[in-house]
């Protein structure tokens, strides 16, 4: 697959859970309760828990997906039916999902990724929630007795 985590590799999760805890000095645990105590103090630690909980939930479905598989292959005579079929196809779909959060955690640990220090990672920033709003809520205080633009407009366009 990618950087030290081989197709074979059962701990997907394991290895880019040690790569997190080293990244930020602390357990996972430990850093889920930081950034739930403050989720804009550090934003890529947010984004990394973020994406570690779809990795562990995606994970979870596979296992699951694969258990089903397994108990449904023992069942079987030596061809097999559509319903066990079914569950193989499933089993592919969760190894692609897990494989992609998984890539994607990969890549918010990596500062010389590709797109982190280019333009997209200079958008991408500005996507990033706001702590206030970013246009002004309330309408402009005017002096007395003045008119707004679109009332000027309009009675431009009537006086015609």
């Amino acid at each position: 697959m990618f950087d030290g985590i081989s197709e074979d590799s059962a701990d997907v999760v394991g290895v880019l859970t040690e790569r997190i805890e080293a990244r930020f000095g602390m357990g996972m645990d430990q850093l889920k309760a930081a950034v739930a105590a403050a989720p804009t103090a550090n934003p890529d630690a947010t984004d990394v828990v973020k994406w570690h909980n779809l990795l562990v939930e995606a994970q979870s479905v596979l296992e699951r997906a694969e258990d089903d598989l397994l108990a449904a292959l023992q069942t079987q005579p030596s061809e097999v039916d559509d319903p066990t079929m079914g569950l193989a196809h499933r089993v592919n779909a969760a190894v692609t999902a897990r494989d992609g959060r998984a890539m994607v955690v990969r890549w918010l640990l990596d500062p010389n990724a590709p797109g982190k220090k280019d333009l997209a990672a200079e958008r991408l920033a500005r996507l990033r929630p706001r702590t206030g709003p970013a246009v002004q809520t309330s309408a402009p205080n005017r002096p007395a007795g003045s008119t707004a633009p679109a009332t000027a407009w309009r009675s431009a366009r009537a006086a015609r």
